[in-house]
């Protein structure tokens, strides 16, 4: 398996090549040359496999190149119940016959993103040291990404974690998690903006490859290709448990601001997997839903982005979308290079008149919808009366589309993607009453903090991350 760029304009790689790396250098996001097919024999055979045995069945797909025995190993060291609280990993609940959660929170920040990144963590460290290398990660965070990057990298001898999110923007519970941690190779950056901000700082040093190179600069949001292919694995879990035979098709609600966690449904549909619809789930900011209804992509500034109650999704510009579009329109990647100018020149562009508009609309399998703060509260009331489940805002939004749209011959899985605990003003608006927390988490939001707060500004931002590695440049060669 040989990767590429959406950008069409950097030599092919191996998995081991790109996992250490962020954005592609032409500016693009790798992807693989072609998609694996998966043939209904091994779609039987994966069936009935424990976690760790199906992540890596599915993950070799992915990286060929790394090997089998160790991909093994570090998979079954990875997704332990000792780490996600059941040997199941992603256990899946029936509220009613045909709608369910799968629970993907159970890791150790409580939210969807832990499942990718401990793996992650794993494999960096893996390839660092067999490398004899230092890697410098450099991420953005909407609230999730943040927390389990820091949790699954904390105290790894050959990885410093530079974080940077919107400050003021999290939840108290998520700014506790990341702030709080006292390790020394741990570094969080609030910005003065949105996400957004944080995230074109991201791409702005990623775009520097002089200074890429020098500071050993790596990435983990899900710009990451790895985190993609690590998050597949529980589609194929969650289709399993809720079918009887590979003959059914099931449907997933997915709560979307990167793209991401949807899209790695897509990449499981591409290989086979019997998906029948992937329903997008956005909250006040809309961009993904207006693309899905109309064809137009239209990022907004960050002045335009909404500070909503469900936060991590407070997003206009969906990284993982140019993955999306790279397939749509036929894996050409002149062609996203020049859309993605038009992003840039035009502020954004319309496919709704493009031949790939059809392909979207035929066979992607996406339908969207656009969930309000109300429709949260409302989602989170009815799912916790009706049956004795109490869900977080994220999760509600991705609720409250699959009940609109939800064929009741087909299964529908809502993916959960935090616990409640992490966003408990919302839960007591909704309930009259806190949140269930952890006993490990009680006072977590009293625990001394440490950040530095940042402009938007990735000079300022290069030059925080130089003062601190420095030092240590020479073992990052």
């Amino acid at each position: 398996m040989k990767y590429v760029s959406t950008r069409g304009h950097s030599a092919s790689q191996t998995f081991t090549d790109i996992l250490l790396e962020g954005l592609a250098p032409d500016g693009g996001l790798m992807v693989p040359e072609q998609w694996p097919r998966l043939t209904r024999p091994k779609l039987d055979v994966m069936r009935d496999l424990p976690y760790p045995r199906l992540a890596f069945e599915i993950l070799r797909f992915f990286a060929d190149d790394f090997p089998g025995a160790e991909l093994k190993a570090l998979a079954e060291r990875t997704y332990t119940a000792e780490v996600f609280g059941t040997p199941e990993i992603t256990p899946l609940s029936t509220l009613e016959p045909n709608l369910h959660l799968l629970a993907l929170s159970n890791g150790p920040t409580l939210a969807f993103k832990d499942v990718a990144m401990q793996l992650l963590g794993n494999l960096f460290e893996s390839v660092l040291e067999k490398q004899d290398r230092h890697l410098n990660v450099l991420g953005a965070t909407s609230g999730d990404t943040g927390s389990a990057a820091e949790h699954a990298l904390k105290g790894k001898a050959r990885v410093n974690v530079f974080m940077l999110s919107p400050h003021g923007r999290m939840s108290p519970f998520q700014r506790a998690q990341m702030y709080a941690l006292q390790d020394s190779n741990v570094f969080n950056i609030a910005i003065e903006g949105m996400f957004d901000d944080c995230q074109d700082v991201v791409k702005s040093v990623n775009l520097d490859p002089e200074f890429k190179a020098r500071h050993a600069i790596g990435a983990v949001n899900s710009i990451n290709w790895a985190r993609v292919v690590a998050q597949v694995v529980y589609y194929f879990k969650g289709y399993f448990a809720a079918t009887g035979t590979n003959d059914e098709q099931a449907s997933f609600a997915v709560p979307s601001g990167n793209f991401g966690n949807i899209f790695a449904g897509y990449v499981a549909k591409r290989m086979g997997l019997p998906i029948r619809r992937l329903v997008l789930a956005t909250n006040e900011n809309d961009v993904l839903d207006e693309f899905f209804r109309t064809g137009r992509y239209r990022p907004r500034k960050a002045a335009e982005t909404q500070a909503t109650s469900s936060p991590s999704m407070d997003i206009s510009r969906a990284s993982n979308f140019e993955r999306f579009v790279w397939d749509a329109v036929d894996q050409d990647g002149d062609k996203v290079a020049w859309l993605w100018k038009q992003l840039e020149e035009k502020g954004g562009f319309d496919l709704s008149t493009d031949r790939a508009w059809e392909k979207i609309e035929d066979d992607s399998g996406f339908v969207s919808g656009r969930s309000t703060h109300e429709d949260r509260v409302k989602t989170i009331r009815h799912v916790k009366e009706r049956y004795g489940v109490v869900i977080d805002p994220h999760t509600a939004d991705g609720v409250k589309i699959a009940l609109r749209v939800r064929e009741p011959r087909h299964p529908m899985i809502c993916l959960e993607t935090a616990l409640p605990a992490k966003f408990d003003e919302t839960i007591v608006e909704a309930l009259g009453e806190h949140a269930p927390r952890p006993a490990s988490f009680e006072g977590i939001e009293a625990l001394p903090q440490r950040y530095e707060v940042m402009r938007a500004d990735p000079e300022a931002v290069k030059a925080y991350i130089a003062s601190r590695t420095d030092l240590h440049r020479g073992s990052m060669q």
